[in-house]
């Protein structure tokens, strides 16, 4: 598994041992991860803290410029809100570790001109699947169903 994305998966078992649901990302620049982050929403009582928006909220303030040189990862397939937010920020690649379990809106985020990569990794898939089997109400809750 690529490093990055392994540390994408090392946030989603973070959030899974807080009581959380299992989703990490990481937002790597020039390299180095710059930002890290996992869903806490049930952690936080948020309506937004998705793994993608937790990462960019660690990353801090960054300029336009830094954004056009990132590349995101997620773990799954990121929904409509964090794909807004890596279109908003102009965030070049985006790199997932799955989209068996939940598929966001990724054919319109490439029509938008970013290079969506696609791992469909087996322990992602196992770690979302065996989440969404055991909590399917919280699941539901975190996708708007």
């Amino acid at each position: 598994m690529d490093q990055y994305l392994q540390e994408a998966l090392n946030e989603a078992y973070k959030g899974l041992e807080e009581g959380g649901i299992p989703i990490g990302a990481v937002l790597v620049k020039d390299g180095e991860i710059i930002g890290r982050g996992h869903n806490r929403r049930i952690q936080n009582g948020s309506s937004v803290l998705h793994a993608e928006m937790d990462c960019l909220e660690n990353a801090g303030r960054l300029s336009a410029e830094d954004y056009k040189n990132c590349i995101l990862y997620s773990t799954l397939s990121p929904c409509d809100m964090c794909s807004g937010a890596a279109l908003l920020y102009k965030i070049p690649k985006i790199v997932i570790g799955e989209n068996v379990n939940f598929q966001g809106p990724e054919d319109y985020v490439r029509s938008r001109g970013v290079d969506v990569v696609v791992i469909n990794d087996d322990e992602c898939i196992k770690v979302m699947s065996d989440f969404i089997e055991n909590n399917p109400e919280l699941w539901d809750e975190d996708i708007g169903e």
